[in-house]
C-alpha cells in the first residue's frame, strides 16, 4: 500500500511540474508559442535525443533535454519589469534604425525581455516587461478586463459634459472607442488635463478618443496598470515587481 501511495504521489508531482513543449520553448525566449508550435510540427525539435512532432507533449524543465534547431534550450528565469518610459523611446529591446528604445534602459543581459502591451513614442509613464507568455496574454487580452489609468494634457478647453461621452464610447474611424472612467482635473483657454481610465487597450486608444473631439493630446502619461501605480519611480528607472503584485494582476477572465 505504501509503495502505491508513494508512486501515485510521484506521478502526481510529475504531472504538476511537466509543461507543455511550446510553452517550455516560449518560455526560454526561443520563440513564440505560435512559432514554437511551427517548430515542433516542422520537426526542429527534439527531447532527450527524439523528434517530437506532436503538438501537446509535455516535459519536465528540470529532467528533459530540449533542443531547437540543433541548439540546447534552458528554461530561464522568469522576469517581471516595472519600467517609467520616457517619452522619445520606442517600446522595443533594438530598432534598425538606431532610435532610442526602452531595451537602452535594462541591464544588457535581458534580451529576451518584451513589452506587455505598448506606450507609443512620446508617451511616458508605467509599462511592464517580461519573458512570461501567460502573464503578457492575463494584461493584455480584454476577456480579463485589465484597467489602465492615463493622465492627458490636451490643447484645448475641455467641458464635463463634453468627455462624458467617452464613457458612452465615441467612434473614430469605424470603431467604436470607450473610457471606463473620466475626470476633468483641471481647464483653461489653452490646455485641459484629464484623467482617463480604459479596459480595452486599442491601439492609440486616448489620443484617438480626443482626436475624435476635435482635440490633440500634447503630453500623456500613463500612471497605474490593474491595481500597480507608478509612484515614485523616476523617469527612467525601473523595479521588479513583488510576488504579491504578480499575483494581483492575474485574475480570472470574466464571465
Amino acid at each position: 500500500m505504501r509503495g502505491i501511495k508513494t508512486l501515485t504521489r510521484h506521478l502526481s508531482l510529475k504531472r504538476m511540474s511537466s509543461v507543455r513543449l511550446q510553452k517550455f520553448i516560449s518560455d526560454a525566449g526561443i520563440a513564440s508559442r505560435r512559432a514554437g508550435e511551427r517548430l515542433i510540427l516542422a520537426g526542429s525539435v527534439t527531447v532527450n535525443g527524439r523528434i517530437i512532432s506532436e503538438l501537446g507533449s509535455k516535459v519536465d524543465p528540470d529532467r528533459d533535454e530540449v533542443v531547437v534547431s540543433g541548439s540546447p534550450v534552458k528554461a530561464r528565469k522568469k522576469l517581471y519589469i516595472v519600467l517609467n518610459k520616457p517619452p522619445g523611446f520606442l517600446c522595443s529591446r533594438t530598432d534598425p534604425e538606431d532610435r532610442r528604445v526602452v531595451g537602452d534602459l535594462l541591464p544588457a543581459d535581458w534580451t529576451n525581455l518584451y513589452t506587455v502591451g505598448r506606450l507609443d513614442k512620446e508617451s511616458e509613464g508605467l509599462i511592464f516587461l517580461t519573458n512570461d507568455g501567460d502573464f503578457c496574454l492575463k494584461l493584455t487580452h480584454p476577456r480579463y478586463g485589465i484597467r489602465k489609468q492615463y493622465v492627458a494634457v490636451v490643447e484645448g478647453r475641455l467641458q464635463s459634459g463634453q468627455i462624458s461621452r467617452f464613457t458612452e464610447g465615441v467612434e473614430h474611424e469605424g470603431e467604436i472607442l470607450k473610457a471606463e472612467r473620466v475626470r476633468l482635473v483641471d481647464s483653461n483657454n489653452s490646455h485641459s488635463v484629464v484623467e482617463i481610465e480604459l479596459a480595452q487597450g486599442k491601439n492609440r486608444e486616448v489620443r484617438r478618443l480626443f482626436e475624435a473631439l476635435g482635440h490633440e493630446v500634447v503630453e500623456l502619461r500613463r500612471t497605474r496598470i490593474g491595481p500597480i501605480k507608478l509612484g515614485e519611480l523616476p523617469v527612467g528607472k525601473w523595479r521588479s515587481l513583488s510576488p504579491v503584485e504578480i499575483q494581483s494582476l492575474t485574475p480570472k477572465p470574466k464571465s
